[in-house]
């Protein structure tokens, strides 16, 4: 078996992803690996037997996938952010990674390891291939491509990178624990900064307290704050779509979306909830749910469209995933999206048609935009970035195709180029992605891992755990405690590497991981870059 294997690595791939992603749904204590056991038992696969490999074309390949269709969903959200808390984020990763450059230099110095090792350990505990390269690209330009220092660094990398992954979970979970925190209530202070979704429901309300006599709509929710949508409207007996110049009288009713918490708000300024809703299904208004599948929608906003005027209709939420959500005016379609309408039955017909309401259409990739993106990142990835005489670097397949990923997602479309993906396909290539690369990862870093117990391997482990379980303890509980940073984008921060952002979302639940990976990977790529270099420069 271990010659099948050894001479088949795309038959080794799958079953190391197989197996990985089986043992990674398995719960202990209500928390499981999630798709890093995948890496684990890479790395089993890789002590069993050193002939065992797997083409380094197809860790590349996973990473581009992966880092490109995060940055696509989290475009638009990466953007908001720093433009609401950009320098207090940005000073707070840049000190932490400072810090973690100087557990390194202290390192070097406390356990005798040279500038080669430590600086090779830095990058592995901080799952940074660019740095990696950035200082064997240094070592080439200054005529030590072939010394010992350029093995060395390669060696401190090897054995250090799965530290480095498991070190960050492990500091998730202490500090988790340590601090009880409380996932949900962040999810709801979060989810007017974060697409999240919220619970929604509908109910009837009936007009009788004076405040809401006689008030348009518009100024009521303008006035009250309410994070509604005003669906149908009963006056008189006369139901019909609500508009915000509608003024009610005493006895009328209207039906609101929203979460239990709004409609509760809009219930005691306007009057009581009403269990009387048989009569919102009598007349010529009905509620459907239609696809997004049209391109021409895709990356428009809900006031842009005109519903109201164009199909007399009323968009009353969109659902993305597993999310649902308002349709405000601003909310921008992405392919996929189910939108719940309520119209007259007869324009129910032209509405789907409009967009597009295929479920198949929506599963494909455009792979004209998909590929075009990517190969813009590629191409910015081999871009020579020269900070000083002795420091340059490159962004290399993981910070180009980011970086391109983050804005284009932002941009939504370039006139007919629609750059976003569907939701499904999303998910998919994102899972798709993490299964190579952690499968080739794990590999190709098995034998390493378990040679070094015989050598000075221990004691470069033993400085890569801690320089990522320290860095990553400090980073938590500082940004937690002192920064008042959320949680549960603190976890997306420390996730360096797509294993430990896939802990962080099985831990969280809520999907806010994934944006404070974005808002810190492309910054903490560059800084970690230029870090490696001064450390090696310094100590060399």
């Amino acid at each position: 078996m271990k010659q099948i294997l050894s001479e088949n690595p795309l038959l080794l791939l799958f079953v190391v992803a197989s197996i990985g992603y089986l043992i990674g749904t398995i719960k202990f204590k209500g928390s499981s690996l999630g798709v890093a056991a995948v890496l684990f038992v890479g790395l089993g696969f890789g002590a069993i037997d050193k002939s065992f490999y797997i083409p380094d074309i197809i860790f590349s390949l996973g990473l581009v996938l992966f880092v490109y269709s995060i940055g696509l969903s989290s475009g638009d959200a990466f953007f908001k952010s720093y433009k609401k808390n950009g320098l207090r984020d940005f000073m707070f990763i840049l000190s932490m990674l400072v810090f973690s450059g100087l557990i390194a230099v202290a390192l070097s110095f406390l356990f005798g390891i040279d500038a080669a090792k430590i600086t090779g350990i830095y990058a592995g505990s901080t799952t940074n291939t660019p740095a990696l390269a950035g200082v064997l690209e240094y070592m080439q330009g200054n005529g030590l491509g072939e010394s010992a220092d350029s093995n060395n660094i390669v060696v401190g990398y090897s054995y250090s990178y799965p530290m480095g992954v498991l070190g960050s979970i492990i500091a998730i979970v202490l500090i988790k624990n340590l601090l009880k925190i409380d996932f949900n209530k962040e999810k709801e202070a979060l989810k007017s900064d974060y697409p999240l979704g919220e619970n929604l429901t509908s109910r009837s309300i009936k007009v009788l307290n004076e405040n809401a006599i006689g008030v348009e709509l518009r100024d009521m929710k303008k006035s009250q704050k309410w994070n509604v949508v005003f669906g149908r409207v009963n006056i008189k007996g006369e139901v019909a779509l609500a508009n915000f110049q509608h003024k009610l009288a005493h006895g009328d009713e209207v039906l609101v979306v929203g979460s239990e918490k709004e409609l509760m708000r809009v219930a005691q300024f306007m009057g009581r909830m009403s269990e009387e809703k048989l009569s919102w299904y009598r007349g010529d208004y009905d509620s459907r749910r239609i696809f997004v599948s049209n391109p021409k929608i895709v990356g428009r906003t809900v006031a842009s469209l005109n519903i109201d005027e164009e199909f007399g209709a009323i968009i009353t939420r969109i659902r993305r995933g597993d999310v649902d959500m308002l349709a405000h005016g601003s909310t921008i379609f992405q392919q996929g999206d189910r939108v719940r309408f309520v119209a007259r039955r007869k324009d129910l017909k032209a509405l789907s048609k409009y967009f597009g309401d295929s479920y198949h259409r929506v599963s494909q990739v455009n792979l004209f935009s998909f590929g075009l993106g990517i190969g813009i990142g590629l191409l910015l990835g081999l871009v020579q970035i020269t900070l000083t005489d002795t420091i340059s670097f490159k962004l290399g397949n993981a910070g180009g195709p980011l970086i391109v990923a983050l804005i284009l997602g932002a941009l939504g479309r370039s006139g007919p180029i629609v750059w976003t993906l569907p939701y499904s396909a999303n998910i998919t290539l994102q899972q798709i992605g993490l299964l190579l690369l952690l499968s080739a990862v794990g590999v190709k870093s098995g034998n390493a891992f378990i040679e070094s117990f015989a050598s000075d391997g221990f004691t470069m482990i033993a400085a890569s755990g801690i320089i990522s379980i320290l860095g990553a303890l400090i980073t938590l509980w500082f940004g937690y405690k002192v920064v008042k940073i959320p949680f549960s984008l603190l976890m997306g921060i420390v996730s360096n590497q797509p294993a430990i952002l896939d802990f962080a979302n099985s831990q969280a639940k809520n999907g806010i991981p994934n944006f404070g990976y974005t808002m810190v990977f492309p910054i903490a790529l560059i800084i970690k870059i230029v870090i490696a270099q001064v450390i090696y420069v310094l100590l060399v």
